[in-house]
């Protein structure tokens, strides 16, 4: 994730769920920074991994990974699913079945679009 976008997702979260906000504990210790438990909740979803995996790699709890992992979803559902998690528009279709067609793949709307990245074991002809 390119680090703008983990930013204002760090922002719009920390805003909507004040868990996500680092804050002392009774003894004046910091808590985790937003930012750690984003990544683990992140590095869960990329990478298929169990809160204890995290746990190894990050240094986070497993209870605090899974309450992360939980109000994740909760904000992300909030604020999101208006503009990005519905379904697509006649326009959007549209618009996704001329680049399908104009790379070769005609008809094609679920397909995932990697031809901007640079790949170089690509094969070629």
């Amino acid at each position: 994730m390119q680090p703008h976008l983990f930013n204002k997702v760090m922002h719009d979260i920390c805003n909507y769920d004040e868990y996500f906000v680092q804050k002392c504990d009774a003894a004046g210790v910091l808590g985790l920074l937003p930012n750690q438990k984003l990544t683990a909740v992140i590095r869960m979803l990329a990478y298929s991994l169990s809160a204890d995996q995290v746990d190894e790699i990050a240094r986070i709890g497993k209870s605090s990974t899974l309450e992360s992992l939980v109000r994740f979803y909760d904000a992300v559902e909030t604020l999101y699913t208006r503009d990005y998690l519905c379904r697509p528009t006649p326009r959007d279709l549209q618009r996704l079945l001329q680049k399908a067609e104009a790379r070769g793949f005609p008809g094609i709307i679920g397909d995932i679009d990697c031809m901007h990245w640079q790949w170089k074991n690509c094969p070629t002809a």
